[in-house]
């Protein structure tokens, strides 16, 4: 009698099975018209890594759900496939080519691309050996790739439909640009490093030479497009403030202060500013007429 091992060690029974299992067709779909179908469809890992054990647990409850229907004698189909991770592939073979003392535009746009081409081969057969050692029940003969001419085809179809169907819009966003790669980045891309702030104290001249009003902030540079100063209604400190005249250090122009009596938050700064961007720094009159449960205001002449 064998001796038993002391820990469980899948991997003599992976190598075994799973081959096994591929190769005896079971994995593929059937087509009778007459039974009940059940298709997923992976999530695509990215072709720039391997599978961690998030990816694990997902596909153990994707193979249960798979079997299951299979075993109900469904027409069952469990799609694999990777996605190209674009600009995250684009920075790992870069690497490779650094490595080596080149970059991209030493290779040219072709190249470059077919270079991209075989890594993702590489990498891509990492993941996929994964799977299948695993023994996830996915029907290989289905496996596709987000870069698949056809695929491509489709998805550019499918935006310009939502796109013409007003279900999407193109607008302007605050994006992560990488001044290397000459692009966009993803959030989960970029390395966030946390640093300590500096709060500024900007003082407001009162335009009568009699004071100044002091506010902090952590963003300086907008000062140049303030055009108004805030004031809270109850503190007792800046009342007599309220309608006089303080000057924009730097560019000279002259803004009215305003009480803001929706501004209820008990931790609310004694003073602000209010910018606009579209109207000009340089305009000499500005002041502030709160709108009632906003925190924007209507400007007109003083």
């Amino acid at each position: 009698m064998t001796e038993l091992a002391k820990s469980f060690e899948p991997a003599a029974i992976e190598a075994r099975w799973a081959p096994l299992w591929e190769a005896s067709g079971i994995y593929e779909p059937t087509l009778d018209p007459a039974k009940p179908s059940f298709c997923i469809q992976l999530p695509p890992p990215n072709v720039t890594g391997t599978l961690h054990m998030g990816h694990a647990f997902n596909q153990t409850v994707m193979d249960a759900l798979t079997r299951y229907h299979r075993m109900k004698g469904c027409n069952t189909l469990w799609v694999p496939g990777t996605d190209h991770a674009g600009i995250a592939t684009q920075i790992v073979v870069e690497r490779q080519l650094q490595e080596q003392g080149l970059s991209r535009h030493d290779l040219g746009r072709k190249n470059f691309v077919a270079q991209v081409w075989d890594w993702k081969a590489t990498s891509g057969a990492t993941i996929t050996n994964q799977m299948r050692r695993m023994g996830d029940s996915v029907s290989w003969k289905h496996e596709y790739f987000t870069m698949d001419e056809k695929l491509s085809a489709i998805v550019t179809e499918t935006f310009v439909r939502l796109f013409e169907e007003g279900l999407i819009y193109r607008g302007k966003r605050l994006v992560s640009w990488d001044p290397a790669l000459k692009s966009a980045v993803s959030d989960l891309e970029v390395e966030s490093e946390e640093e300590d702030g500096f709060l500024w104290h900007i003082a407001y001249p009162l335009s009568d030479g009699s004071g100044r009003l002091v506010v902090a902030t952590t963003r300086p540079e907008t000062m140049l497009g303030d055009v108004a100063v805030m004031v809270h209604p109850e503190d007792e400190r800046y009342a007599h403030l309220v309608g006089r005249t303080v000057t924009l250090p730097l560019v000279g122009a002259r803004s009215r202060s305003s009480p803001t009596p929706t501004w209820t938050a008990p931790s609310a700064p004694a003073s602000s500013r209010s910018r606009r961007r579209t109207m000009p720094t340089t305009m000499p009159w500005a002041s502030a007429t709160a709108c009632p449960r906003s925190a924007c205001s209507r400007w007109m002449p003083a």
